[in-house]
């Protein structure tokens, strides 16, 4: 209600201060505790959001200052394109970056190529009117190792900075539930009670309706309709509603869908996510999804409704090279080595260095930055030689395959190198230094002696009992369970019988591992469980 402004004295001494018809909200500790209650509750799966620790909870991928601008910028302009007319007609679109370009020979927009939908161009303005339904989901797709979780994390961190980020979900294979749909929902649910509080009731409201809501037998669709959408849904009208569309769209970022290992509920997750977009085509959200190629994914997106965008179809030269400088530049102020050679020899790498190691590596984000790892790794006593000598060796090697097999060498004649390499691979939750000594029954200084050689494709904790030990890379795992390419290396599915006896061993000696934490919990159970059935039904002996 109008009226005269209120003038309130702050200090005695105060002079003309007013507080003019302002709305003071003021948050009671009830209902933060209330929050706090909610979300232990929900009990999201730690480790799965843009916030996470990246060095015990993989991809530990970033975007080096300066690189992958393009990309980033054509993904905000979809989230924020697609807020100005919610509704399927033709519009004007404002003019894209000039990195972007305008239509090219065959009359395409680059940004727009992938939507397949029409346009027309109006060469007397710097628009472009599109006629295209507005794509609530983006899919970002590219091959193993070009950046898509790097880029993931960037677009979560450019929204979460402008307030509109909504919820994050890095999938991760083989690293426990972050590898399953178990907790999906209820982890985005409980991102969406902190970024937005006056869905608590709401989530209240749900949980108390269906007490079977969390359990990991529930509908998935169920679970994201009442603890995602609709909540979301309901508190956008009014003010929330028009702020929402002033400041633009919220983000949902979701990241390696393709690693979950629920094929099925994939496909049953992007098919309600469609559906309810189609049923509420103006509500003020959307989902950004970066993937691999995978058919079962692809069957689902590659539809109306979703803005595709290839990933390989970038130029990445600029950003790796700029990345390969700057880091070798940095890397020459620290290490002692190299700061003698360049003092007798001059610069180093060299152009042609440079030259000849870019196009070696061509468009692999994940090759230059496990390159460049292997060349500047510290001397050791199995590896003494320098970086100027490894440089060379690096042009010899055919793509991550060969990267794979010469860190693996450095440590290959230790012993227990094969017990704790294979040991890694087949874990489903990875484990501390300590963790592994103890499940293989060896000293902890062991699995120390054989990791550390290997720091340029396994995140090795700075502490024997903090932190854990992880793969840079899914591509390596993928590399050590792949007989074909990995060879000497290869992590016999047998290996899951050692790990078996050792677990029980260690269990019966009393070294405190309890069948309920996650040491017990490696991948995969079922082969040693169902392969000596099969086997035996084949006549062969085990």
């Amino acid at each position: 209600m109008a009226g005269a402004p209120t003038t309130i004295a702050i200090q005695p001494d105060s002079r003309n201060l007013q507080i003019q018809q302002q709305i003071i909200h003021v948050v009671s500790g009830n209902q933060y505790f209330w929050g706090q209650d909610l979300i232990l509750r929900l009990n999201p799966i730690r480790g799965a959001s843009h916030t996470r620790n990246r060095k015990t909870s993989p991809p530990d991928s970033e975007c080096f200052p300066g690189t992958r601008e393009e990309v980033v910028q054509n993904i905000t302009f979809w989230a924020d394109a697609m807020d100005s007319v919610p509704r399927a007609k033709e519009r004007v679109i404002k003019t894209p970056p000039t990195t972007w370009g305008w239509p090219n020979r065959s009359g395409d927009f680059p940004f727009l190529a992938a939507t397949r939908r029409h346009y027309r161009y109006h060469p007397q303005s710097s628009a472009a009117v599109v006629e295209i339904p507005t794509p609530h989901i983006y899919w970002l797709h590219g091959f193993a190792g070009s950046g898509k979780s790097a880029i993931s994390l960037k677009i979560a961190n450019v929204f979460e900075g402008s307030g509109r980020l909504l919820a994050s979900y890095f999938f991760f294979r083989n690293a426990g539930d972050r590898s399953t749909l178990n907790g999906f929902a209820a982890t985005l649910s409980s991102q969406l009670a902190s970024v937005l509080p006056a869905t608590m009731p709401l989530l209240e409201a749900a949980l108390k309706a269906d007490s079977g809501l969390l359990d990991k037998n529930a509908s998935l669709t169920r679970q994201m309709e009442h603890l995602v959408y609709e909540p979301f849904k309901a508190i956008m009208k009014g003010d929330v509603l028009n702020e929402a569309r002033a400041k633009g769209a919220f983000i949902i970022v979701i990241d390696g869908l393709d690693e979950c290992e629920d094929k099925r509920g994939v496909e049953e997750l992007i098919d309600h996510m469609l559906s309810f977009f189609k049923q509420h085509p103006t509500i003020p959200l959307r989902v950004f999804i970066a993937s691999r190629v995978e058919q079962h994914i692809r069957a689902r997106l590659e539809v109306d409704g979703v803005w595709l965008s290839d990933l390989n179809s970038y130029r990445t030269w600029d950003d790796i090279e700029t990345f390969l400088h700057a880091s070798f530049h940095d890397v020459a102020k620290r290490d002692r080595v190299i700061r003698a050679y360049v003092q007798a020899h001059g610069e180093w790498p060299t152009q042609s260095d440079m030259y000849r190691l870019m196009k070696h590596i061509g468009e692999s984000f994940i090759l230059a930055s496990l390159i460049f790892k292997f060349v500047v790794h510290p001397a050791t006593e199995d590896d003494p030689s320098t970086p100027m000598e490894r440089l060379p060796r690096t042009l010899q090697m055919n793509g991550l395959d060969s990267l794979y097999i010469q860190t693996l060498s450095r440590s290959q004649h230790l012993y227990h190198f094969s017990n704790v390499i294979s040991t890694i691979a087949l874990l489903r939750y990875p484990l501390p230094i300590a963790g592994i000594s103890r499940l293989l029954g060896i000293e902890v200084f062991e699995v120390v002696r054989v990791l550390l050689n290997l720091q340029a494709i396994i995140h090795v904790p700075g502490t024997d009992d903090e932190g854990t030990v992880t793969l840079c890379h899914t591509s390596l795992r993928d590399f050590l369970t792949t007989e074909s390419r990995s060879g000497s290396f290869f992590v016999s599915p047998s290996f899951h019988l050692h790990l078996s006896y050792h677990l029980v061993s260690s269990t019966f000696e009393g070294l405190k591992v309890k069948t309920d934490e996650p040491v017990c919990d490696y991948h995969c159970w079922d082969p040693f469980i169902l392969q000596p059935a099969r086997s035996a039904q084949n006549g062969s002996k085990h």
